[in-house]
């Protein structure tokens, strides 16, 4: 399996980016997702999961900001992030949601600064 991330960059406070990731080598749409995020020192941390079936759930960290969502057609992921803070500076990657997970991609670098 192959977890392609983008969509990252540098943003000011209160700002927007959308992030993407296409997966490939296995049958995506029977899978249930997550966004995850490391920040320098810090362990990995789930943001936000969605089933199979299009159910999502939010860390409170970014719950009412971030929406995850899914397009099975092209077995990509997204992550629109609103409201954006400094303390969501971080490499953000996809996989899926359980505690057998894929190799990690490099993941997508999200800098929040002004």
């Amino acid at each position: 399996v192959q977890l392609q991330a983008s969509g990252g960059g540098l943003v000011q406070p209160g700002g927007s980016l959308r992030l993407s990731c296409k997966v490939s080598g296995t049958n995506f749409r029977i899978h249930d997702m997550g966004w995850y995020r490391q920040a320098p020192g810090n362990e990995r941390e789930l943001v936000a999961r969605i089933s199979h079936d299009g159910g999502t759930i939010y860390s409170d960290s970014v719950k009412g900001r971030f929406t995850i969502s899914r397009d099975n057609v092209w077995r990509t992921l997204y992550l629109q992030m609103n409201g954006l803070k400094p303390e969501d500076t971080a490499v953000y990657y996809c996989n899926r949601f359980t505690s057998a997970l894929w190799t990690w991609g490099l993941g997508t670098q999200v800098t929040v600064s002004s």
